[in-house]
């Protein structure tokens, strides 16, 4: 039996708060289809060559240690077919692309390394979601891993009975995490430094800040400084851009 009927998700990811407590939901919605290991990721760093700076990727995932130390950590993700896929297409698609192209043999060597590497972790039958892109320099998309148990006939089975649910719920999803805090591993601002880039936000200077902060120059200039060095950042204009981007400034309740 499905974990939540969809006008109940939907309504449960409208108001949930935390990236913790939407994603716990989501691992345990997929996985009442079957799709018990989810991956997602989305970087607004993208250029033609690169993703961007892993550290500032959005990383979400119930997948192991040792699967993402290979995955993520050794690099495989910037050859995996699905994710070439879904850079270049939006909406959902079969791993049965990426077994196609094994069986053609017209993957590359490093592609073929990705996927062999996944069989070992049984990664081998799932879906790929591609996300709309805002910007050209924005891209999100999950993977959605079945049991292992499972064929990629079974899950084409089971998305031809439930995929636009599925499809849906990920979309929304997706849409409802870009909306909330996410601090990246090491990265996150306390709550000096997230105020005083808040009033930089709002065009005040520096002896201003320290005015309405009760602090001295010299102090939320250190507040400043150590936001940027958090946020990896040369300027403050850039950290509070960042920042921004981050869902890390005006934040309710905190």
């Amino acid at each position: 039996m499905i974990a939540m009927k969809l006008s109940e998700y939907l309504n449960f990811l409208s108001y949930t708060k935390t990236l913790e407590e939407l994603w716990d939901a989501h691992c345990r919605q997929m996985a009442e289809y079957g799709f018990d290991r989810l991956l997602y990721g989305y970087t607004r760093y993208r250029t033609e060559t690169s993703l961007g700076d892993p550290e500032d990727f959005v990383i979400l995932t119930n997948h192991s240690k040792d699967y993402l130390d290979g995955f993520l950590g050794g690099g495989l993700y910037f050859h995996a077919p699905m994710l070439k896929w879904a850079l270049h297409n939006e909406g959902a698609a079969s791993w049965r692309i990426a077994q196609d192209l094994m069986t053609d043999g017209t993957l590359t060597a490093k592609e073929r390394d990705v996927i062999e590497f996944n069989k070992t972790k049984g990664v081998v039958a799932g879906y790929t979601v591609s996300f709309d892109s805002v910007s050209v320099r924005s891209k999100g998309a999950i993977s959605l891993s079945a049991h292992g148990s499972r064929t990629q006939d079974d899950v084409d089975a089971v998305w031809e009975e439930f995929g636009q649910d599925i499809l849906l719920m990920n979309n929304v999803a997706h849409l409802k995490i870009l909306t909330l805090p996410y601090n990246a591993p090491n990265r996150a601002l306390t709550k000096r430094q997230r105020e005083a880039l808040e009033w930089v936000g709002d065009g005040k200077t520096t002896q201003d800040i320290a005015i309405l902060m009760g602090l001295t120059s010299a102090t939320v200039e250190k507040h400043l400084r150590l936001a940027r060095e958090a946020l990896v950042v040369e300027t403050t204009a850039q950290a509070v851009l960042k920042a921004s981007l981050q869902n890390q400034m005006f934040i309710v309740g905190v």
